[in-house]
């Protein structure tokens, strides 16, 4: 079987390393361009190339297209594939170039197949770009992977496989996300072989139980002190690597990247104090307990450190 896959973040790499170190290995890898990163805007390559050209050591192509037009049709096209899988691509794909796999005869005369898709969340709940984000915001016990047919509308299509996945109270999104991807790619290399020899039946989403998630961008960081503590502390596991949980200090953004939350109260919204000697802030609903925090411009520190190099913290409000 011939396949390309198509997938560009850590979620995506962790996928295909697991492809390739079963003997699947792809035909060509499709990812987004290299990006402008940090201060000194260094040109990097997306995780999925940056582990092709760390571990591969024969010549797998990568794609790195702009923009899916003719001419990136007629370069996959190229390849002939039987099947394509997408995990964590990035961009909506196109009706022309999902219907690529499907232009040839395959297997006894049949069609050949489409695009599959690795999507870290049992659908149809929490369709669309941060269904691992999600799950954490929400506080769910469990979460899961689904193998899905691509169509033309988003996480529409249907069900191939799934398989469930118990979530802990500390997973941050890097945490999760690892562990997601290697249920997937455990997953997909137990049900291609009969998925293409055609002894698995998809079946259609309740469509009416779609749930949906967005993008998520820098500012959905910014902590808001009027809501619980129990919520604050999720978005610092959700957002985690980035764009983190962040305040305004100073004038200056303060990443939080560990913290707990506690009983507590009395203080207004958004003070810095002490709590039985640890750092706390007073949200709606009782007291967020800062682990790890870090001031732009500034190392990642625990609580303690940063305090004692910032002693005109304590006492401070942090804006809502």
């Amino acid at each position: 079987m011939k396949y390309i896959f198509f997938g560009t973040p850590k979620f995506a790499a962790i996928v295909l390393e697991k492809l390739i170190n079963t003997g699947c290995v792809p035909e060509a890898v499709i990812c987004n361009p290299d990006e402008l990163v940090g201060r000194k805007q260094i040109l990097t390559p997306p995780p999925v190339k940056s582990w092709i050209m760390k571990h591969v050591t024969w010549n797998i192509p990568v794609l790195q297209p702009k923009k899916l037009d003719k001419d990136f049709k007629f370069q996959v096209s190229s390849f002939k594939p039987d099947l394509a899988i997408v995990a964590a691509y990035g961009k909506i794909l196109p009706k022309e170039i999902l219907e690529i796999p499907r232009l040839r005869q395959g297997f006894g005369g049949q069609a050949k197949h489409g695009f599959i898709n690795v999507h870290g969340s049992l659908l149809p709940k929490y369709r669309g770009a941060s269904p691992i984000q999600a799950a954490i915001l929400n506080g769910d016990k469990e979460t899961g992977i689904t193998i899905m047919e691509v169509d033309e509308e988003m996480d529409h299509g249907s069900i191939v496989s799934n398989v469930k996945c118990q979530m802990s109270n500390t997973d941050t999104y890097d945490s999760l996300s690892q562990k997601l991807a290697i249920s997937g790619a455990d997953l997909l290399i137990k049900i291609i072989p009969d998925y293409i020899y055609g002894k698995i039946k998809p079946i259609e989403q309740d469509h009416s139980k779609a749930t949906y998630t967005k993008i998520i961008k820098k500012e959905d960081g910014k902590i808001d002190w009027s809501k619980s503590a129990k919520e604050i502390e999720r978005m610092t596991r959700a957002f985690y690597p980035w764009p983190t949980a962040w305040a305004i200090w100073n004038n200056k953004i303060l990443k939080i990247f560990e913290a707990d939350f506690a009983n507590g109260g009395g203080k207004k919204m958004g003070e810095v104090f002490l709590k039985n000697n640890e750092l706390a802030v007073q949200c709606g609903e009782n007291i967020l307990i800062i682990k790890k925090l870090q001031l732009e411009g500034g190392k990642i520190l625990s609580a303690k450190e940063f305090l004692n190099g910032h002693r005109d913290f304590m006492g401070s409000i942090l804006q809502i």
